[in-house]
């Protein structure tokens, strides 16, 4: 079997505009929560998300590229030069029809729609609407830019699975090359989501935290007293090469990703079922074909929204593969990101190869009463990061529609 290794990361987050000032932050359990700045929140229940801070598309994008793309395209096309930059993949000398891009968004382009559409209902009902208005939101937009800019004439397709989208086309990347139908992808996925319509939706579907008064702290996964999940904005790109095809090329790997289950909760339009059915089989596919024991998986980067009931059905199906393991650490990184939607999978990604190449476990913040029922079974770090040494690490991400994406990545070493 042709293994796969990743050999660039790029982040673009609201605790960060690059990977190292990100899995920094993350170390240091910083929340990356404050007052929405891109619109007027005043008539909104929810005031609060985990914006990018200081983003500036110019100064990597032309004036061009600003013009034609949405925000989702911009954070992508920038968390990728990053990851393109650490990869070092000698363009010039690849075979550029084995080599692809898989990217995902939930969303695609929601603020341009909404701009246009409101544009409209506000004129005169003349159609005055951008020529750019189209490839501006469609969701597959991002994979084709990418492989525009990299010359990349291999498989090229966008994943959508709602919050498991980035994570599903990590999966994707894995198995293309797995399969020997390419030898380098770059995948990952972005979000743009902080938008009128989408605190507004998010609000009527009850999902967001309403803490105004104290939105720093209002993302607390597992916490008894959690009121809903904090939207964020961002990217994570990740370059995904066969083995001998980086080893070849001298390139320094990162880590290794060795198994992706994906399933389905088939329970609810928006919730999961109260016993994780769907993140049970997620995570058993996923340990099966990475060949190893539950006991294997030293840190899980959970889910973990911070909603009600979704935090409490992941816990039961973590229980469900792991039993009742004290070794097994699990953490909340969306306590200091917030929630990505579609780029979730990705960004947490990034955070746990960054945990396999430096032996610590991040922390969950804000969160100082777990429920009853879990907070014995397994190691909850809080607050600050701790150090452990990492061999396996896996990433649950879960959408509306119940989607299940899991991952596990593994320290890299030549055996």
């Amino acid at each position: 079997m042709r293994r796969v290794v990743i050999t660039g990361m790029g982040a673009l987050t609201p605790l960060g505009n690059n990977a190292g000032t990100f899995i920094q932050n993350i170390r240091s359990g910083v929340s990356g929560a404050d007052l929405i700045r891109a619109f007027d929140t005043h008539h909104f229940k929810t005031k609060f998300a985990c914006e990018l801070k200081n983003f500036d598309a110019g100064a990597v994008l032309d004036k061009s590229e600003v013009r034609k793309f949405d925000l989702f395209t911009q954070y992508a096309l920038v968390a990728v030069q990053e990851a393109m930059e650490q990869a070092s993949l000698p363009l010039d000398k690849i075979n550029k029809s084995r080599a692809g891009v898989i990217w995902g968004s939930g969303n695609g382009g929601l603020l341009s729609f909404e701009q246009e559409v409101t544009a409209f209902a506000n004129g005169d009902g003349k159609p005055r609407f951008s020529p750019y208005f189209i490839p501006r939101i469609i969701v597959d937009i991002a994979a084709g830019v990418i492989s525009m800019k990299y010359g990349f004439n291999g498989v090229n397709f966008a994943t959508v699975a709602a919050c498991a989208t980035s994570n599903t086309a990590i999966i994707e990347a894995f198995n293309y090359i797995k399969w020997n139908k390419a030898d380098v992808i770059i995948t990952g996925g972005s979000e743009a989501p902080v938008a009128a319509s989408s605190i507004g939706g998010f609000n009527a579907s009850k999902a967001l935290s309403t803490n105004n008064e104290h939105y720093k702290t209002a993302s607390r996964p597992f916490d008894v007293t959690r009121d809903g999940f904090v939207l964020g904005e961002g990217a994570g790109a990740l370059v995904l090469e066969e083995l001998s095809f980086a080893q070849q090329r001298g390139a320094v790997i990162l880590a290794e990703i060795v198994g992706g289950g994906m399933a389905a909760d088939a329970y609810h339009l928006t919730g999961m079922s109260p016993n994780g059915e769907g993140a049970y089989l997620g995570m058993k596919l996923a340990l099966e074909e990475a060949g190893i024991e539950p006991s294997a998986i030293d840190y899980l980067n959970a889910h973990a929204t911070s909603t009600p009931a979704g935090d409490s059905s992941e816990l039961n199906a973590i229980e469900r593969v792991f039993g009742h393991n004290n070794n097994l650490s699990v953490s909340a990184t969306k306590s200091m990101t917030g929630h990505l939607l579609g780029a979730a999978g990705a960004v947490e990604s990034i955070i746990c190869i960054a945990a396999l190449q430096h032996n610590f476990v991040p922390p969950t913040i804000n969160t100082h009463t777990i429920e009853s029922d879990f907070e014995n079974k397994f190691h909850f770090p809080m607050g600050k990061s701790e150090n452990k040494e990492l061999k396996y690490a896996m990433n649950n991400t879960f959408g509306f529609g119940g989607h299940v994406a899991t991952t596990i990545f593994k320290k890299y070493s030549e055996q």
